[in-house]
């Protein structure tokens, strides 16, 4: 059987779903109603652009316009990265941190997924590069937003105790290790619970494309497997990349709780 191809006025019903529940939130003074209809708009322009952009990279394979995507796809997630957190870092901080952070462990493991894993010829082919370190990015994203949330409220939630731990004579990193520990672990609980319960409860999104595609449900599974584990490790080497990076920016070279790098998210 071959691919069932989609019509527009089969999106139309489906958007129907995002409009009815937009609908719904009236009544349930829930104030989701603009925002859900903007998100539903952005997600249709944004597939758009990308499904034209892909068509041009999959014709002309290019590493320039390979890096281009790669540096708007990080720059991207770097600024949705920030604007997650309720206290956020000051100044170019609160956007290096995260974008860093995920250039570090999402690229890396990207192209040893693509050079030595896949094998792919050459290895920046936009088919198999893009897909992989979209995803890479989105889930790595997700692990350092929640690592570095945890990691500035905590901090000041518990600055006294910080503190105090300093004057007993505590270095820096012995002050907010239980901080950093509870950070990187929330950071890392999502990836955990998709590993613990993919093939059971959900079949995600790339296996399922595959088996919709024609591809043998065998070889998906050996893809999907193959993306869980590189998700598993960029979001884990980012995590701890990004509050290790965070942590230690809280304090200054003489060893002192700075808060006032931090500031409330308006």
């Amino acid at each position: 059987m071959g691919i069932i191809t989609l019509t527009y006025p089969d999106l139309c019903i489906a958007a129907l779903l995002v409009i009815a529940l937009s609908l719904l939130s009236f009544p349930l003074k829930l104030d989701l109603s603009r925002q859900l209809l903007i998100a539903g708009l952005r997600t249709t322009i944004q597939l758009s652009l990308v499904g034209l952009v892909l068509k041009a990279l999959f014709e002309n394979v290019n590493l320039l316009w390979m890096g281009a995507v790669a540096a708007v796809m990080l720059l991207t997630a770097g600024r949705e990265v920030m604007s997650r957190q309720k206290r956020r870092f000051a100044g170019m901080w609160g956007f290096g941190v995260g974008t860093l952070s995920m250039f570090i462990s999402a690229f890396s493991v990207t192209f040893l997924a693509l050079a030595l894993i896949i094998g792919v010829k050459p290895w920046y082919e936009p088919q198999y590069a893009i897909p992989l370190l979209g995803m890479l990015i989105g889930n790595t994203m997700s692990g350092i937003s929640i690592g570095l949330d945890r990691l500035t409220q905590m901090a000041w939630d518990q600055r006294g105790i910080i503190e105090g731990r300093l004057m007993l004579g505590q270095q820096w990193s012995e002050a907010i290790e239980n901080v950093r520990k509870e950070s990187i672990r929330s950071g890392l609980i999502p990836i955990i619970n998709s590993m613990n319960v993919v093939g059971l409860v959900s079949l995600p999104g790339t296996m399922t494309g595959q088996i919709l595609s024609g591809t043998v449900p065998v070889e998906a599974v050996k893809y999907q497997i193959l993306i869980m584990f590189l998700v598993a490790g960029g979001t884990g080497f980012g995590t701890i990349t990004a509050v290790w990076l965070g942590a230690r920016h809280l304090f200054d070279e003489r060893q002192r709780l700075r808060t006032d790098r931090l500031r409330s998210a308006k």
